[in-house]
């Protein structure tokens, strides 16, 4: 199946596998979709939508293991708040529902930032698009066509290793 973001990549002659699944609707969680692909979900990456400082649109992309610092993000984008955009405005400025949001295809090109570790895999997956369907592509490709910038948007724990909370 073909998707807008296949078409783009298609444009921009990189190369790309897809990776269908049966999609639970209960279930949306990207760990659910990386073991249904068959990748380890740190190599499985996610897109948000987000809104910065209120008013600026903007995609951050990060494995599906890891979860968005939202100040990281901010100060990425030259601001000093991010959040998630509501759920019920993805798809008026994407074009993408829940589940298959990507960059590629989008209604409009909003900035993107990626979590740098993403250059550590020979291939990544991200949603094609559509619920069900994943892209697998190199890292710079994934970079490159999404003109996409490297940040570190991932929340550290502040819990140090064999440490728990209470």
């Amino acid at each position: 199946m073909k998707t807008n973001a296949c078409r783009m990549l298609d444009a921009l002659a990189i190369r790309y596998e897809t990776r269908e699944y049966t999609v639970d609707p209960d279930d949306l969680s990207g760990e659910t979709v990386a073991r249904k692909i068959g990748l380890p979900p740190e190599q499985v990456f996610k897109t948000l939508l987000c809104r910065v400082d209120h008013e600026q649109i903007v995609f951050a992309v990060l494995s599906v293991a890891g979860e968005l610092d939202f100040k990281k993000l901010a100060a990425a984008a030259g601001g000093k708040r991010a959040e998630l955009v509501p759920i019920t405005e993805v798809q008026p400025l994407t074009g993408y529902i829940r589940g298959g949001v990507t960059v590629f295809g989008s209604k409009k090109a909003f900035p993107v930032f990626a979590e740098e570790t993403i250059e550590i895999f020979d291939r990544i997956s991200v949603s094609a698009g559509m619920r069900g369907l994943q892209l697998l592509l190199s890292p710079a490709d994934y970079i490159r066509a999404a003109q996409a910038q490297l940040v570190d948007l991932v929340r550290t724990s502040s819990v140090a290793p064999g440490e728990t909370t209470r």
